[in-house]
């Protein structure tokens, strides 16, 4: 995808319209002058607003405490999208992959049957979609453990899913101030108010 400013635009420049029935998962590759991390929802582009601090530092928190801390057999991506199915094609803020779905340096996306984890770091704009519309999609898709992430007091606050198979649901499983400490996807020990801090 390439991001373009409108004033690089042409004057005849005409946006995208969207086919009969929605955009595919496969059509985010082709669509020409796209802002930085659009994604796709149930047939239709959603285009985000751009990062608070707060976003910028927590995902920066989780990518590297995920990074540090995954086996060898997971791989840590951050703002890289995921093909549910046709119509959707959401980016996580944060995601954990089995790490022989890396198919190359020129993949654009995951699979959704790759990925053991999801992380949505919620921002105004998308209150409803990181609480609601996702979670519902990555449960049904079968991605198996689903973090949500909201701010309070400046500090992130984790709320922690694992999906049920019978029900295709999440189920919540805690909610975590100050340090999130897990034993799945894999052992986890994140000191949450370390989201402030330099290196």
């Amino acid at each position: 995808m390439s991001a373009v400013r409108d004033s690089e635009l042409d004057d005849d420049y005409e946006w995208p319209r969207p086919p009969q029935g929605g955009w595919t998962a496969d059509d985010l590759d082709e669509l020409p002058h796209l802002p930085p991390h659009t994604e796709l929802i149930d047939g239709s582009l959603v285009l985000v607003s751009p990062q608070t601090t707060f976003h910028m530092r927590t995902i920066r928190l989780l990518d590297n405490a995920l990074f540090d801390q995954a086996p060898d057999e997971f791989e840590v991506y951050r703002e890289f999208t995921v093909t549910l199915n046709e119509r959707n094609r959401p980016e996580p803020d944060v995601m954990v992959a089995r790490a022989d779905a890396d198919t190359g340096p020129k993949r654009t996306r995951l699979l959704h049957e790759d990925v053991v984890l999801a992380v949505e770091v919620v921002s105004a704009d998308s209150v409803d979609r990181d609480r609601e519309v996702k979670p519902r999609k990555y449960a049904a898709a079968g991605i198996k453990h689903f973090w949500r992430v909201e701010e309070n007091e400046e500090l992130p606050v984790i709320y922690v899913y694992e999906l049920d198979p019978a029900t295709k649901a999440y189920i919540p499983m805690g909610i975590f101030h100050n340090r999130l400490k897990l034993t799945v996807p894999f052992p986890v020990d994140i000191d949450l108010t370390a989201v402030n801090r330099r290196r």
